[in-house]
């Protein structure tokens, strides 16, 4: 018999109950946390979780741009920025560069930030 950590049932309950925009949200947050983790593993020179981490953070940015309308124009836009962030986390995998790892962080803050006061705007319509 398995036992279920509340925590997890916390998590799985909030991405089942969420909005598509509070998805949003929490892949951005989940990209920015993988990122600062890989940071952390490179620094200590874990590679393993280094590798695991930034693997994460491609998948979230892969799953970003799978939701993108190519129909409208800024869509475009910002497809082109996921995959120059993809591509930069390869980079910084194969290189062990932190220095790619900080520039792709900053851009999923950014976005991040800019998508809460999308949300924000829409809910004060």
């Amino acid at each position: 018999m398995s036992t279920i950590n509340p925590y997890q049932a916390y998590q799985q309950n909030s991405v089942l109950t969420a909005s598509p925009q509070e998805l949003t949200l929490m892949l951005y947050n989940g990209c920015v946390k993988f990122i600062k983790i890989a940071k952390r593993a490179m620094l200590e020179k874990n590679i393993e979780e280094k590798n695991t981490n930034i693997i994460k953070a491609q998948n979230i940015v892969n799953e970003l741009r799978a939701t993108l309308n190519l129909d409208i124009e800024i869509s475009k836009n910002m497809d082109q920025l996921y995959e120059y962030m993809y591509t930069r986390l390869i980079e910084a995998n194969t290189k062990n560069d932190i220095e790619i790892l900080i520039e792709v962080e900053g851009y999923a803050r950014d976005m991040r930030e800019t998508w809460k006061q999308v949300m924000g705007s829409v809910k004060g319509q």
